[in-house]
């Protein structure tokens, strides 16, 4: 057991656990931020995506040991002052979602994306977001919700994450 300080959406919390503890289960078990979702364990599906200094990340095989130091995004840290962010509204707005399980690791995915190519074609869209598995089938609504944050931002010259 070790006493770790997790950066999660811009606090500092303490937790003490195993290192090998994977990030995902620190985060709905002890720190009850349950937006983060268990899929498949084995970091096939995305709905446990969480944003690590900015970069896509699977917390079902993320150790709490790698995780220390870094900043965590989870889904509940991307609205500000109680307003939803970018992609978060584009997601909303386009009814890209249907169950709902895998929204959230859509949406950290998609505020990556963004980041990274500001304007995606719809190709780098679908390539980007191979890894993240919609069971409902609401690829199409995905893809239109996140050109539609894409626009949206561009035309507010905000940032695509708040």
């Amino acid at each position: 057991m070790g006493d770790f300080v997790l950066n999660v959406n811009g606090a500092d919390l303490h937790v003490r656990a195993a290192g090998e503890e994977k990030l995902l289960f620190v985060l709905r078990d002890r720190l009850h931020m349950t937006g983060t979702k268990y899929g498949c364990g084995e970091a096939q599906c995305g709905a446990c995506t969480v944003l690590t200094d900015g970069i896509a990340t699977r917390s079902c095989q993320a150790r709490i040991d790698s995780c220390s130091g870094k900043k965590i995004t989870t889904i509940e840290g991307l609205e500000r002052n109680g307003a939803l962010s970018g992609v978060q509204r584009a997601f909303l707005d386009e009814g890209a979602f249907q169950c709902g399980y895998c929204t959230s690791g859509m949406i950290l995915s998609a505020t990556q994306l963004l980041r990274e190519h500001p304007h995606p074609s719809d190709e780098q869209i679908v390539a980007y977001m191979d890894g993240n598995i919609c069971r409902c089938g609401t690829y199409p609504r995905i893809v239109a919700a996140i050109k539609r944050a894409s626009q949206s931002t561009a035309k507010e010259g905000g940032n695509h994450a708040g």
